[in-house]
C-alpha cells in the first residue's frame, strides 16, 4: 500500500480535438530506429506484425517501459488512466520536444483534472520495433508528494504510456507476467498470438468518449463504474460511496496526490463482496468476476469525478488499481475492450 504518483489524467474540452485526430498522427513505422519505413509492398518478411515488450516494476507496483524519445533512453509507466500519453515537466528539454508548429489543428494545452498543461511533439517515439512519428504528448509534473517520495524512492520517470498508444495498437497488458503485446503492423487482422485466456473470467469493458476503460461493478446493491487504472498503486473508492455503504474507515499513514490536484490523505475500508461485470438484475448480479472481503483505499474523488465523468451511469466511484490487477492476474484487452481476472 503505496503513494498514488501516477494519477488519472482525464482531458475534456479542447481535448476532443485532439482525440479525433489521433489516430491519423499516430503513424505504425515499421523500422530500424529512427529510419522511415519500406512501403508495405516491399516490407522484408521478419518484420514483426506483433511484439511483446517485457517490463519492469516499479516499489510502488507501477509497470514500466524501456522506450526511446527522439533518440534518447527513457523510463516511460504505462498507465491506463491516462487518455493521453504524457512527458514529465522537467525532463520536456532534456528529450528536445518541440512545440506545435504554426498553424497546428492541435490545441496548444489540454484541461486536465481542472488545470492546463502544455502539449510537445515527440519527432520519434520508440517503443520496441514500433515507432511512431510526431507523437502529442501532454507536459505533466509526475513528481510525487515530498513525505511519499522520501518513504517510498521511486525511480525517476520520464513520461507515461496512456490510452492513445495503447488503443490504436490493439494492445494486451498482462499484469502479472509483466508483458505489453502490441500490434506493430496496423494492417494485421489475426488477434496477437502467445495469450491464453483459458480458466479467466472475462469482463466486458465500457470506452468512455475520453478514452478511458471502465468496468461496471456493484458493491453490495451500490452501483457504479471503476477506471481501470495501472496508475493507481491500489483500489481507491470515493469517501461518498463509501459512507453511503456505511462502513468503518481507518487512518493510514499514506497520501495521494493527482495531476493538478491537492494531495488527499487516504483513509482505508474493508469492502465484504462486491462483483465486477455481469448482469445486473435490479437485487442481485448474475456472472461476473465475485470478489470477498477486500481493503480499499478510500480518498475524496470529487474534484477528479468532475466534468463529462459526472454524466456518466451508473456513476464512476474510483480506480481499480494495480494491486487488484497483479492478485488477479489481470489482463486488459485493449482491442477487445475485455478485462480478463482469474482467482
Amino acid at each position: 500500500m503505496t503513494p498514488v504518483l501516477f494519477s488519472p489524467v482525464k482531458t475534456s474540452g479542447a481535448a476532443s480535438l485532439l482525440r479525433q485526430l489521433l489516430p491519423a498522427l499516430l503513424g505504425f513505422l515499421l523500422a530500424t530506429p529512427l529510419s522511415a519505413a519500406p512501403p508495405a509492398a516491399t516490407r522484408p518478411n521478419d518484420i514483426p506484425q506483433y511484439q511483446a515488450l517485457p517490463l519492469e516494476r516499479s516499489h510502488q507496483n507501477h509497470l514500466l517501459l524501456r522506450a526511446h524519445i527522439n533518440g534518447k533512453p527513457a523510463l516511460l509507466g504505462v498507465d491506463t488512466g491516462a487518455s493521453v500519453s504524457a512527458i514529465a515537466l522537467d525532463r520536456r528539454k532534456h528529450f528536445g520536444l518541440a512545440p506545435l508548429p504554426g498553424g497546428s489543428d492541435l490545441p496548444p494545452q489540454l484541461r486536465i483534472n481542472g488545470g492546463f498543461n502544455g502539449l510537445a511533439i515527440a519527432h520519434h517515439l520508440r517503443l520496441g520495433a514500433l515507432i511512431l512519428v510526431d507523437e502529442p504528448m501532454v507536459a505533466i509534473d509526475l513528481n510525487g508528494p515530498a513525505p511519499a517520495a522520501r518513504e517510498f524512492p521511486e525511480q525517476q520517470l520520464d513520461g507515461l504510456i496512456g490510452t492513445d498508444i495503447l488503443f490504436p495498437t490493439a494492445a494486451v497488458l498482462d499484469c502479472t507476467q509483466q508483458v505489453l503485446y502490441m500490434k506493430v503492423d496496423p494492417d494485421a487482422r489475426d488477434p496477437i498470438p502467445g495469450i491464453d485466456h483459458r480458466g479467466w473470467t472475462g469482463v466486458p469493458l465500457h470506452l468512455t468518449a475520453t478514452w478511458n476503460l471502465f468496468v461496471h461493478n456493484n458493491f453490495s446493491g451500490a452501483r457504479g463504474q471503476l477506471l481501470i487504472d495501472t496508475g493507481a498503486f491500489m483500489t481507491l473508492l470515493d469517501q461518498g460511496l463509501v459512507r453511503r455503504l456505511r462502513l468503518p474507515l481507518h487512518e493510514t499513514p499514506y497520501s495521494s496526490a493527482m495531476v493538478n490536484l491537492d494531495v488527499h490523505d487516504v483513509q482505508s475500508a474493508i469492502i465484504k463482496r462486491f462483483t465486477l461485470g455481469g448482469l445486473d438484475l435490479g437485487v442481485t448480479t448474475l456472472g461476473g468476476f465475485k470478489v470477498k472481503s477486500k481493503e480499499v483505499g478510500v480518498i475524496d474523488l470529487s474534484d477528479f469525478i468532475a466534468g463529462d465523468l459526472l454524466q456518466e451511469s451508473p456513476p464512476v466511484v474510483g480506480l481499480l488499481g494495480m494491486e487488484f490487477l497483479r492478485r488477479h492476474h489481470g489482463i486488459i484487452d485493449f482491442g477487445a475492450h475485455r478485462l480478463y481476472l482469474k482467482h
